[in-house]
């Protein structure tokens, strides 16, 4: 919004030279995390203490940690704080015609409602359980798919025209139709190495990444801090992949597909790390306010969603990690028990198993996030290690 005024306002004053500084991506992401952390560090109290008045307090399973029982009616759903930052920030300082920062706002702002949907059952119903799972996924999926449907024409084209040209040759050739190299597999380390998925494939994968991201950055957020610090982290370095993949002179030199306009991505990465610093400021040990589904699902969406436009679908398994580890745990906890009887873990997600094991909350989080950033700097360098 404010690029296109500075441009107009730029074509009536010539004289003003100083706008064109509008132009630069990086001065505009820089601009969108200071917006959002100002938001959110504005707004936060406010919305804490409607979210108090409104009795929309977190819930605690009966089967729950004893030691997080203090925590029950502490004001949750404060995901929406983020969100609202993101948005307001992204707007603000995006190029509107950009066609990728639009698809991941949609995505953003549609698992969202799913998350609020579920949160406002726990509060509201007093049913801890929320939604259920089978229809949480059922949208899940339904955004999912379509989300991959158009960012398998988009990635592959540089306008919105030919993406629609594209899919209606798809159509007309019986589903069958050559995609280039940018839309394959990227394997990092590799100099131009992709493996190539066809339509489908890519539907399917981009489909796992952003549902499988959203329920990962989910399962996480279970103490204080501990899913946003790296989801922070994760969507700064996301933001720098986004700036080389959309600049045709730093993505032809270190060898990454390039896909104009992916680089305005950077303005979204940047609101997100803003608003997520500004959350943390309330949601540090002990918090005054909880994340809740209507911020984990959508944060994590974002991140995969990010991670397919900009082709690091592998890096971001990577950078993600401690979300990996989190859902692996769960997997492996439920899979032994049906098979054996037996827990692997004394809790899952793990961070509960190390609770148990007598690590204070606020050590399992900090340690966490130490193996985020290590595994953030990994994947950072995949920039050059090629």
């Amino acid at each position: 919004m404010l690029l296109s005024l500075a441009q107009w306002l730029q074509s009536m004053f010539p004289e003003w030279g100083f706008l064109r500084v509008f132009q630069y991506i990086t001065f505009r992401a820089v601009m969108a995390a200071m917006t959002a952390l100002l938001i959110g560090l504005a707004a936060g109290p406010w919305v804490i203490r409607r979210l108090g008045a409104l009795k929309i307090g977190q819930p605690v399973r009966a089967y729950a940690m004893q030691t997080h029982l203090v925590k029950s009616g502490t004001p949750t759903m404060g995901g929406v704080l983020i969100l609202i930052a993101i948005a307001l920030s992204t707007l603000l300082w995006f190029d509107l015609s950009n066609r990728f920062v639009w698809i991941v706002l949609a995505v953003t702002l549609g698992f969202g409602a799913i998350g609020w949907a579920d949160d406002w059952r726990k509060v509201v119903h007093k049913d801890p359980e929320g939604m259920r799972s089978r229809e949480k996924y059922f949208w899940q999926s339904l955004i999912g798919l379509v989300a991959a449907l158009y960012l398998v024409f988009s990635i592959s084209e540089s306008n919105n025209l030919k993406v629609v040209q594209l899919f209606v040759n798809w159509v007309l050739s019986g589903f069958d139709v050559d995609l280039p190299p940018k839309a394959g597999l990227q394997l990092p380390f590799f100099k131009e190495v992709s493996y190539p998925l066809g339509v489908f494939g890519f539907v399917i994968m981009t489909y796992l990444v952003i549902v499988g991201s959203s329920n990962a950055v989910n399962l996480t957020d279970g103490l204080d801090g501990l899913a946003i610090m790296p989801v922070v982290m994760v969507g700064s370095a996301l933001g720098v992949f986004a700036y080389v993949t959309g600049s045709s002179i730093y993505s032809r030199y270190l060898f990454f597909p390039y896909i104009p306009g992916a680089g305005e991505l950077m303005i979204f990465c940047a609101a997100m790390a803003g608003a997520g610093l500004a959350f943390l400021w309330f949601n540090t040990h002990p918090a005054q306010v909880f994340m809740g589904d209507v911020g984990a699902l959508a944060l994590g969406g974002a991140l995969g969603t990010i991670a397919v436009i900009v082709r690091q679908e592998i890096v971001l398994f990577i950078m993600c990690g401690v979300f990996v580890m989190e859902t692996v745990s769960v997997m492996l906890q439920v899979a032994s028990f049906k098979l054996t009887g037996k827990r692997i873990f004394r809790m899952a997600p793990i961070h509960h198993h190390f609770e148990l094991k007598g690590w204070p909350e606020t050590r399992v989080v900090a340690r966490f996030w130490i193996i985020s950033f290590m595994l953030v700097l990994v994947g950072l360098a995949t920039l050059k290690l090629r």
